[in-house]
């Protein structure tokens, strides 16, 4: 099959890579210069993908993997064109967060109280004439590095760091911000692969660990881990009460794509906080890890066709993915960091093909001799994943397989998963939201 990649920021590189190991004849456009420099020697670029059209033709796949194309999708799809990613409306759904909720509550899920502003300035006389925890975000894709979660009563602390953001940060990266009640309980997300008209493959759970440091602490980044698994249980609470409330929705914006809802869930109930209209990373890459026979080509194909799919996936299995990093990661773009390109790294010869397909390149590329490197400049190094009947089994293939990598200077979480071991899966099952 022929598939054209249509990306911002080269976030789906690993799935381009695996299609073309698939035997598909693969071609990618990346917008971000810098960007397209990875995957260098691995993967067929070109430079403008709507020259490209007639070469993936109406009996190919184009992949958006990112937002701000939505608009294009649909018309794309109206010429006859099978395209997968998303849709203008879904585009609005992330990027713009009030919206977002407004579409929550319109499908009948509960709201949180949030506000957005322009300024800074606003944002902390409003925390001080309302006390209480906030959290801190921005709409679009914006440095995760903004986001805060306030745990102070008085929200003191919250408007001590919306201070340090009015005295320190370029006004160009503060185009608006977002408070939003903090809900104290279990974060989960819940996602599933939407084909225009109906839902497609198994539910995903998803749990991520956003914090640069091991017992969520530090900053937030855009990612550091997940940990994650399948039900095909549509009675499930979890799904009953979010996505399947939004099908309705879905088939009305012509949504063809992953669709994910980041939620709070207590005692109480499901508090849903976002919308993902778009590929989730590095959830992507730990879906593939969950589905080793799957056809990724042919399932893609089947969403953006609306057509079923045959989805076969490990069941009772968890899947853990880890985020091997180097600087200047997680401040790119936000400070004059020492970055690391050029840097090789180097995979153990002992490693076998099964541990070879539990890692997910990033900003890699590969030199004429066959030696990898880091070729991009924000720090995205690799993901490595791994999968078991418990967490415990997928996180020891994941963390064996990373003890076999080499990157200089490269950092990771090593606690991907043990939270919800420990404590959330119990507090889960008491609450009637997992068996």
């Amino acid at each position: 099959m022929r598939i054209l990649l249509v990306s911002d920021d080269f976030s789906a590189a690993d799935l381009a890579y695996r299609l073309q190991q698939e035997g598909n004849d693969v071609r990618v456009y990346v917008e971000d210069e810098s960007s397209s420099r990875d995957y260098a020697g691995m993967l067929r670029k070109v430079t403008s993908w709507k020259k490209s059209l007639p070469w993936v033709g109406k009996d190919g796949l184009i992949v958006f993997d990112g937002t701000g194309h939505g608009r294009t999708q649909d018309e794309l799809r109206k010429k006859g064109y099978s395209v997968v990613g998303g849709s203008q409306a879904g585009d609005r759904c992330e990027d713009d967060r009030t919206y977002g909720q407004e579409v929550l509550w319109g499908c009948g899920m509960k709201m949180i109280q949030s506000q957005d502003f322009s300024s800074l300035d606003d944002a902390i006389d409003f925390v001080k004439k309302h006390p209480k925890p906030w959290v801190i975000k921005q709409n679009g894709h914006a440095s995760k590095i903004f986001n805060y979660v306030g745990s102070r009563r008085d929200g003191s602390d919250v408007i001590s760091v919306l201070e340090s953001y009015r005295k320190t940060a370029p006004k160009k990266e503060i185009k608006n911000v977002q408070l939003q009640e903090r809900i104290y309980g279990v974060e989960i997300g819940v996602a599933r692969y939407f084909n225009g008209h109906d839902w497609v493959g198994p539910i995903e759970m998803n749990v991520e660990h956003k914090n640069l440091s091991d017992g969520d602490l530090g900053p937030k980044t855009y990612e550091m881990g997940t940990l994650m698994w399948f039900d095909s249980d549509e009675s499930n609470p979890l799904f009953r009460e979010t996505l399947a409330k939004m099908k309705g929705y879905l088939q009305g914006i012509g949504f063809k794509g992953d669709v994910d809802i980041n939620c709070i869930v207590n005692e109480k109930g499901v508090y849903p906080l976002e919308i993902t209209a778009r590929f989730g990373f590095p959830a992507l890459q730990l879906q593939q890890a969950l589905s080793p026979e799957v056809s990724w080509a042919e399932f893609l194909k089947a969403v953006a066709d609306g057509e079923q799919f045959d989805f076969k996936y490990k069941k009772g299995e968890y899947g853990v993915i880890v985020l091997l990093a180097v600087p200047p990661f997680p401040y790119a773009g936000t400070l004059k960091a020492k970055k690391s390109v050029n840097l090789d790294f180097f995979l153990d010869e002992t490693l076998t093909p099964e541990e070879r397909r539990h890692i997910h390149f990033e900003e890699v590329s590969k030199r004429r001799n066959g030696q990898h490197y880091v070729s991009g400049s924000t720090g995205f190094a690799l993901h490595v994943s791994g999968a078991g009947k418990t967490v415990a089994a997928a996180r020891k293939q994941a963390y064996d397989i990373i003890q076999k990598i080499t990157i200089p200077k490269m950092f990771y979480r090593t606690d991907i998963g043990i939270k919800f071991e420990q404590e959330d899966k119990k507090k889960l099952k008491k609450w009637g939201y997992i068996k």
